[in-house]
């Protein structure tokens, strides 16, 4: 990071204003990707006359999968283009405006040829934008200072207010607002406008990110980390020290973790989602549940807890007692993931996984439950990986790393899919009760080598 640039920032308790644009420039990115996310599969699927281009569902499946799964692996190579050529805000307004031309391209094509090109743009854009304004939250704060864990989480909070928003507004603009009878009595959707909605959303969040970046942000970013690093005599043609080679191992031996934990946790939209459909009991006062509003039950616990755990570790941080290491929590949350998983045992026992010979539904507070045990896991997680990498990361490949992380989230996906085809075959009871067992002993082993993997990441400082 550039000293100088730090010399303005506040050093007390409060967090910097910057993190607060950051958080508003990434709820819209999010709002851009959990729109997408959510009509994609149906306007592949809708016939082209209705409004969407008639693809088969196993065409339709397959480039869904092609598409989310490409969102991680890119922030490497955007990663790594970073650190060495464009500095961090030149990198994330390419990335945003990269990925508002997505959107576009695809409101204006009615087509599968516009429909790839934009999703091509997407994911390009993603690669520039994502691993990124996750390294400049970082940035906000020296190395090791201690509001980070409650940056990240505060950070990751308007990740999830787009996400828990985005599908509510792309459905009902695409299935509500714009949906309309044609001459013959066929439905039209109003697929087009979600993309022109998530694009324009990328224009917001852009336009604020650059019109109130130098006044929050400093110098901070502006410049590519190798040449940030060579300035301060931490860079050199030689290749990474010993202990930066250390502390690099240390996050790819995190990554591996990170991997399984995700893998559980994206059953939530495959198969908690045919669970969901098929065996709970979605009526509450004579009116029924759609399926998809599920997916906005995690966002929301996101947006509940978020500022209580930030408030949490911003409290033990000031503790005599110290907060707990991010080891530890990584190791608890991949924890709590597994309890989720046991919590629905009982309900498949109640169920079974047959939907042709359903015996009775279970009650909907067991998949409620799931969503909020997983979602205490991901807020122990997931924003403290973030803030570790932050930390941890030597500065020459700081951004390289972070999309490395992005990317064990890709593998992550790929993975969650196989085990969720698993359940046609061996049935939820096996699947369900395999992953949280696997992921309980995981965060036990990673409790184990909390202290060996802290010593690895530590420098001068204690890395908590």
């Amino acid at each position: 990071m550039d000293s100088s640039a730090l010399d303005s920032l506040p050093q007390g308790r409060k967090h910097p204003k910057g993190l607060y644009l950051l958080f508003f420039t990434e709820l819209w990115e999010r709002y851009s990707y959990y729109g997408m996310r959510a009509i994609l599969v149906l306007y592949l699927t809708t016939a082209y006359v209705s409004g969407g281009l008639g693809v088969e569902p196993a065409q339709a499946l397959s480039i869904y999968g092609i598409y989310t799964g490409s969102v991680y692996f890119t922030p490497i190579l955007g990663g790594w283009l970073t650190d060495r050529y464009i500095g961090l805000r030149k990198a994330i307004t390419i990335g945003g405006i990269t990925m508002a031309c997505g959107d576009f391209t695809i409101f204006l094509t009615h087509s599968q040829s516009g429909l790839y090109i934009g999703l091509a743009l997407l994911v390009l854009g993603n690669g520039f934008f994502k691993p990124n304004i996750s390294t400049l939250v970082g940035e906000l704060y020296p190395r090791h200072d201690k509001r980070k864990d409650a940056a990240f989480t505060i950070f990751y909070m308007g990740i999830n207010l787009g996400a828990f928003f985005a599908p509510l507004i792309a459905g009902y603009l695409a299935e509500d607002l714009f949906l309309r009878p044609l001459n013959d009595g066929t439905m039209h959707y109003g697929f087009k406008w979600a993309f022109l909605a998530s694009s324009l959303g990328m224009i917001t969040g852009q336009l604020i990110f650059s019109l109130l970046s130098r006044r929050y942000l400093g110098k901070i970013g502006l410049k590519p980390n190798k040449q940030l690093a060579e300035e301060s005599n931490e860079y050199h043609d030689a290749p990474l020290s010993v202990k930066e080679k250390q502390r690099t191992r240390a996050i790819l031996i995190l990554a591996c973790f990170v991997v399984f934990f995700w893998a559980g946790f994206e059953q939530a939209g495959s198969s908690f989602t045919l669970y969901t459909k098929n065996f709970i009991d979605r009526e509450i006062f004579g009116y029924t549940i759609p399926v998809a509003w599920f997916q906005s039950v995690n966002p929301l616990f996101i947006i509940i807890l978020a500022p209580i755990l930030s408030g949490v570790w911003l409290r033990l941080s000031q503790s005599k007692s110290g907060d707990l290491n991010m080891t530890t929590k990584m190791g608890f949350g991949m924890i709590l993931l597994g309890l989720g998983f046991m919590i629905l045992i009982p309900a498949v026992l109640q169920t079974g996984s047959d939907e042709q010979n359903i015996v009775s539904r279970a009650n909907i507070m067991f998949i409620i439950f799931t969503y909020l045990f997983h979602t205490l896991g991901e807020l122990f997680l997931s924003p403290v990986g973030l803030s570790l990498v932050s930390k941890v990361a030597p500065v020459k490949i700081a951004s390289l790393l972070m999309g490395v992380w992005m990317a064990a989230i890709g593998v992550a996906s790929l993975l969650a899919g196989q085990l969720a085809s698993l359940t046609a075959t061996l049935g939820y009871l096996e699947i369900f009760a395999t992953i949280g067992s696997v992921a309980i002993i995981l965060g036990l082993i990673l409790l184990a080598i909390s202290t060996k993997l802290v010593t690895m990441m530590r420098e001068e400082n204690t890395v908590r």
